[in-house]
């Protein structure tokens, strides 16, 4: 017997189904009855019951392209807050090869990066690269931080949400698999990409959000124009 409906928002302990369903993730079955492991967005394919996490911390994989900030300087390698529980390093072999040049005449504290995760070791230790195309320092601009499992719906079904957000503010956007996302662009059309962003963020698990989202930035984008 299901006790809830595909897409419904649950809790922690919350009864989910009975019997003749099977536990997927973020579940777990007690006394025959899957109940859910966390808040999150339930998910049901076929007769296996999952619940999706609403908020979830990135957790770095090899081959991700990532936003990251320099925290840190040492003797041969850059750290950076990747937005995980797991601090990326970005090793000075990387970037300058075999030459031996000081770090902070290229990249300073503060200073933010496109980046892939080249590695991820037993202990979560993150080396990060910057061989690849489009990868490297930004200049300007403003960061939003959306929560990780959202990025596929920011991004929508071939690009369309954000390609949206990008013509309608005409604001350069690169979005993070780590939720981090760069915004450049008039500062005005960055406070309102910037609002759209984290309402996608908020509401991505609601229907109809493309026509709101639509709506929100044509409002949005007069309110300022009125102002200006």
């Amino acid at each position: 017997m299901i006790l809830v409906k595909d897409k419904d928002i649950v809790v922690p302990g919350e009864v989910l189904a009975e019997n003749d369903y099977y536990p997927g993730r973020g579940t777990f079955k007690e006394n025959n009855k899957i109940c859910s492991s966390h808040v999150g967005l339930v998910s049901i394919r076929n007769k296996q019951i999952s619940v999706i996490p609403l908020v979830s911390k990135y957790i770095p994989k090899r081959g991700d392209v990532v936003i990251g900030e320099i925290t840190d300087i040492r003797f041969s390698m850059w750290g950076l807050d990747i937005n995980s529980p797991y601090s990326g390093f970005l090793p000075a072999s990387e970037v300058f090869g075999k030459e031996k040049r000081g770090l902070e005449n290229i990249f300073n504290i503060g200073d933010v990066l496109l980046l892939k995760v080249v590695d991820v070791d037993e202990v979560k230790k993150v080396k990060l690269g910057l061989k690849g195309r489009g990868l490297g320092k930004f200049k300007g601009g403003v960061l939003v931080y959306i929560t990780p499992s959202k990025v596929p719906r920011l991004i929508g079904k071939r690009g369309s949400m954000i390609n949206m957000i990008k013509e309608k503010t005409r604001c350069d956007i690169v979005v993070g698999q780590n939720g981090v996302v760069w915004v450049k662009g008039d500062p005005e059309m960055e406070k309102v990409a910037r609002k759209v962003i984290l309402m996608i963020d908020r509401e991505a698990h609601t229907s109809g959000l493309t026509d709101r989202v639509r709506d929100t930035l044509i409002e949005l984008i007069k309110n300022e124009k009125v102002k200006g």
